[in-house]
Parts: C-alpha cells; structure tokens; sequence
C-alpha cells in the first residue's frame, strides 16, 4: 500500500524558491502555537486522532510532532490518559525564574560590553513596536516581540554557547509568557522594562543593564504567581 504525503509527513513540492516545510514540521509548529497560545489548555488530554482531524493532516506527522513536543516537555503521556498538554506547576516557573537569573543577567552584562550599533537601533525599534502592540492590547505581537528582544540581547552577548542555552530556555516559557500576558496592565510595564534594559546597553553600563534585567525578570515572577 501506497502512503499519500499526508501520511508520510513528507514536504509536498511547490511553485517558487523557498522550499515546502514538510507536514511534520507544520504539525509541529501547529500544535506548539495551540499549546503556547492555551487553546490546548494546560492538563488536557489530546487524541492523536482528533488532532490530525482538526489541523487536516495526518496522523503519522502528527505523531512524529507529539514525538518532538514531549522532548520539549510540553506534552506528556499518562496511564489510562495518553497525551496530555504538561500541565505548568509553581516548580517549574521557580526552576526557570532561577535559571533565568542566572543567566540573561550575565548575557545583559555581556551584551553592555560587546553588542554593535546594529544590534542597539534594533532593540530601540523593537521597544518602538512593542509600545505600539502594548497599546493595542495585542498578545501575540508582544509575544513575537518579546522573543525577538531576548534574541536580539543574547545576539549581542557574541557568546554562542550562552545564545543556545537561552534558546532553549526561552522555547520552554513562551507558554508562561502568555499566561503572565493575558494582564493587560503588565502589558505596558514589560515595555518600560525592556526600555530600561537597552537605555543600559546603550550606556554600556553593564551594572545597570544587570540590575534592569534582573527586574524585569522578578517583575514576570511576581506576575506570573497572581495569575497562576
């Protein structure tokens, strides 16, 4: 027997140079946006079946990206359950405020000393727009912008190896990014935030760019822990 490409989940060929993303990557992206966005809410059991049907895909990518989410830990498999969405526990956001700590103060540090001209107009932009998507109350700009500032720092710490660990890390608190988003009045401090942090590395004041780092970061904290 034949299998289609939606049971394959190879890429299906199209017109034009940029190359077919392949259906497992689309399940992929498909669920962790869901998941992210808690449309898949926290604790839910999710049927390989009901899944596929809703993304019109089918099952074996959407298999093979229940494969991939897991390793992320945002999905897991249960006893008499199956899949659920990995529910987000007091622990977990502790675990990663610490880690966060601990590591984007030294990329704040780092990025104060050694980030160019490009990567500053960039970062200001980026406080421009979020201003903007703060005003509007639009979650997923500022979710795409937050990721985007976090990236553009750790870019320009120039230390590859610290870049991949907050990668990572930031990969893994999207989904509570959104959760400490849904209030609205933390919108417009998040921007005075990360306004403070680029007026540091501006000044190349790396003391300064460690301390509004680090606020910022105990500022999710506290949010975070009203919503939760």
């Amino acid at each position: 027997m034949q299998l289609d490409a939606h049971e394959t989940g190879e890429a299906v060929p199209v017109d034009g140079p940029a190359p077919a993303r392949s259906l497992r990557e689309e399940a992929y992206e498909l669920i962790k946006e869901r998941i992210i966005m808690c449309a898949f809410r926290p604790g839910e059991a999710l049927s390989e079946a009901q899944v596929a049907a809703t993304l019109a895909l089918g099952r074996t990518p959407v298999r093979q990206a229940f494969d991939r989410l897991m390793r992320d830990g945002l999905v897991e498999v249960l006893p008499r359950k199956g899949i659920i969405v990995r529910p987000i526990s007091e622990d977990e956001v502790r675990d990663m405020v610490d880690v966060r700590l601990l590591n984007e103060c030294f990329c704040a540090r780092l990025a104060a000393e050694r980030a160019d001209g490009a990567a500053l107009s960039a970062l200001k932009e980026n406080v421009r727009r979020g201003a903007q998507a703060a005003t509007d109350r639009d979650i997923k700009a500022l979710m795409a912008l937050d990721r985007e500032f976090h990236a553009t720092v750790s870019g320009g710490a120039r230390n590859p190896v610290l870049g991949e660990i907050l990668k990572n890390l930031h990969e893994r608190a999207q989904r509570v990014w959104f959760v400490s988003l849904r209030d609205a009045s933390h919108h417009r401090r998040v921007m005075d935030e990360h306004a403070a942090i680029v007026d540091a590395l501006a000044a190349r004041d790396a003391d300064a760019a460690e301390q509004a780092t680090r606020a910022h970061i105990l500022s999710f904290a506290a949010n975070l822990t009203r919503q939760l």
